[in-house]
C-alpha cells in the first residue's frame, strides 16, 4: 500500500521508509503528490500536538491518507526553562543544521563535556474523516544517548544532532557503530513499525 509521509525532510521520509518497507508500505512524499505549500504553525505544546497540528492541515488540504510525525529533546539534568523539548531549534526553528549542531556542543561543554538526552516521539495518521490514531509512549521513545561536545566529521541533512551523538554503552559516535545511526534507537524502530502493523494491517 501506499502511504504519504506529511514532511519535506527527506532524512525523516529515509528512516522512516526504512521501517515500513518490510511491511509493504511505500512511502510517499509530499513531492510526490504536488503538494501544496503550507504555512503550518507548529503551536502545541508536546510532540503528539505538534504531530496532530501537522497531520490535518495536510489532510485538509490533500483528503488522503498520511500521517506526521514530530519530536521532543530532554536532556538529564538541564532545568526546565532551557528544556529543548519540542524547540529543537530554538523557538521559531531559527536555527540551522549548522546553528544546532554548534549550540548543543557549547551546551555539552558547559556541562562538562556530555549530556545524556532522549527524544520523546509522536505519530498522528488520519485514515480518513473521523479515523485517527495517535500514539506517543515508551515503545516509539529513543533510549538514552549522549550528546557531546566534538562533533563527528560526517553531516546529514534534516538530522544535525546525529554528528554529536555517542551510544551510552559503547561510547561510540554512532556513525561509527557497525549498524549506523537507528534514530534513538532499535526500541523506537520497532514501535513505529509495530504501530503501523497495529492499524494497517
Amino acid at each position: 500500500m501506499k502511504l504519504l509521509y506529511g514532511t519535506t525532510n527527506k532524512s525523516k521520509i529515509d528512516f522512516m521508509q526504512r521501517r515500513v518497507q518490510p511491511l509493504g508500505i511505500e512511502l510517499l512524499s509530499l513531492t510526490d503528490v504536488s503538494a501544496p505549500k503550507l504555512r503550518i504553525e507548529e503551536s502545541g505544546n508536546s510532540p503528539l500536538e505538534n504531530a496532530r497540528i501537522k497531520a490535518r492541515a495536510y489532510f485538509n488540504a490533500l483528503r488522503m491518507p498520511l500521517f506526521s510525525c514530530d519530536s521532543g529533546l530532554y536532556i538529564d539534568g538541564l532545568d526546565d526553562a532551557r528544556q529543548p523539548g519540542i524547540n529543537v531549534r530554538g523557538q521559531d526553528d531559527y536555527m540551522t543544521d549548522d546553528d544546532a549542531i554548534a549550540y548543543y556542543s557549547a551546551l555539552a561543554v558547559e556541562m562538562g563535556g556530555r549530556m545524556v538526552a532522549r527524544y520523546v516521539n509522536a505519530i498522528c495518521l488520519i485514515l480518513e474523516d473521523g479515523h485517527v490514531i495517535e500514539h506517543m509512549g515508551e515503545d516509539v521513545a529513543s533510549e538514552p544517548f549522549y550528546l557531546v561536545s566534538k562533533p563527528h566529521k560526517i553531516r546529514k541533512e534534516g538530522f544535525p544532532l546525529d554528528s554529536i551523538s555517542v551510544d551510552i554503552r559503547t561510547g561510540e559516535y554512532y556513525y561509527d557503530m557497525k549498524d549506523g545511526w537507528k534514530y534513538g534507537s532499535k526500541k523506537s524502530d520497532d514501535g513505529f513499525a509495530n504501530f503501523f502493523k497495529r492499524h494497517l494491517m
